[in-house]
């Protein structure tokens, strides 16, 4: 009986925590969010249309500055903010903070990648890790790696209207759930205040036409806290833990996978701006951005359910259920680089530029292969600046 008790008590608490999250944030995000376009109008803090950007007129920004505040505000208030969590939440605001200035002045896509790959020393070193198994360095690379790919892939899903918010709104309810599975409030708390934030700003950026953006200060924090998640449900799993993690992802990943392959078919350079994402491919397709969305969500709530069920079975339903969706994913990647799919790019090459520009002819990243494959993913998710 006392075992009983304690196992419906922890259950409990694992509905109240995502209860309590998920509904502060959205209060939350309502006031953070009328403010937040006040002082981008105020500020001239706009996104104008330009090159291969969609939206017709000047967007405000600062939209990911209200969902992070909103994501701190539930946290701190449910008491969630404490020993690695405050590192972790930390780390979303620097990000949040360089993601806003390179809204408004260009940071060299270098500075992006040490700031990220900080950020995955940082999470190591208070234990959000991958524990491979390996030895502790294999450990870090791999906790470094994961952090820079999810930054940069939701950086670069942050292509259209309503396709960000929505991806991450599902990766935090999936993160969320089996977080509450294994009886971590703190991570209970802040993927459900992430996931109440993020489904009330699309209020805003889905209106038609949109209101405001996340921009590149909310996209990059919101990668950061999927990753961090990511590390705290699944970090301690071994070797099949960074495969777990990849499938609350998994959408942004593909995303990443679709347009460099596309691209390197094309003999199109991968740091190149464009509209040939996932998500513009599905919108000639589906016709609109909530239809987009609405697509995207129940993709990525899928691929979430699988990962949360093998995470309960064990580590071979993981690994076999990641082949699964591998295969699949590069079955999607075929399909969806067709001439039935594809998209014109409607842009001109970005590449790493000199501290004060974004334009260049040509990459050339000096280092170790890790290293230069990172700096390009960089790269890559800086010449998006698309602003959805």
């Amino acid at each position: 009986m006392p075992a009983a008790y304690a196992c419906t008590r922890e259950a409990m608490n694992g509905v109240a925590g995502a209860g309590a999250g998920l509904g502060m944030a959205i209060l939350a995000t309502c006031v953070t969010v009328p403010a937040s376009i006040a002082v981008a109008q105020r500020a001239d803090f706009l996104d104008r249309p330009r090159e291969y950007h969609g939206h017709g007129f000047a967007t405000p920004l600062l939209g990911g500055a209200a969902v992070l505040f909103a994501v701190l505000l539930s946290a701190a208030a449910l008491g969630a903010i404490s020993g690695r969590w405050a590192v972790a939440l930390g780390c979303a605001v620097a990000l949040c903070a360089l993601g806003t200035r390179d809204d408004r002045v260009a940071v060299a896509p270098k500075w992006r990648l040490l700031a990220e790959a900080g950020v995955g020393a940082a999470l190591f070193a208070v234990g959000l890790r991958f524990r491979i198994g390996a030895g502790d360095g294999l450990d870090l690379l791999a906790t470094i790696v994961w952090v820079v790919v999810v930054v940069n892939a939701f950086n670069l899903m942050d292509n259209l209207d309503g396709a960000c918010a929505t991806v991450a709104l599902t990766c935090g309810v999936g993160l969320g759930t089996l977080a509450a599975l294994q009886h971590d409030w703190d991570a209970t708390v802040i993927a459900f205040a992430l996931t109440g934030a993020t489904a009330a700003f699309l209020r805003w950026n889905l209106a038609s036409p949109s209101r405001q953006f996340l921009g590149d200060g909310g996209s990059m924090p919101i990668g950061m806290l999927i990753a961090v998640l990511g590390l705290a449900v699944t970090g301690h799993r071994g070797a099949s833990g960074p495969l777990g993690a990849c499938m609350y992802a998994g959408l942004p990943l593909l995303d990443t996978a679709l347009v460099s392959v596309s691209r390197y078919r094309q003999g199109v350079p991968l740091v190149t701006g464009g509209r040939d994402h996932l998500s513009h491919r599905l919108l000639g397709a589906l016709g609109g951005p909530k239809r987009v969305a609405l697509t995207l969500c129940l993709v990525q709530a899928g691929l979430s359910a699988v990962a949360v069920i093998c995470d309960r079975v064990g580590a071979g339903a993981v690994i076999v259920s990641s082949a699964i969706v591998l295969l699949g994913g590069l079955a999607a990647i075929a399909m969806l680089d067709t001439t039935r799919w594809r998209r014109p790019l409607i842009a001109t090459a970005v590449t790493v530029p000199p501290p004060a520009t974004r334009v260049g002819t040509a990459v050339t990243v000096p280092g170790p292969p890790v290293l230069r494959a990172l700096q390009v993913a960089a790269v890559a998710a800086h010449a998006e600046a698309d602003q959805g």
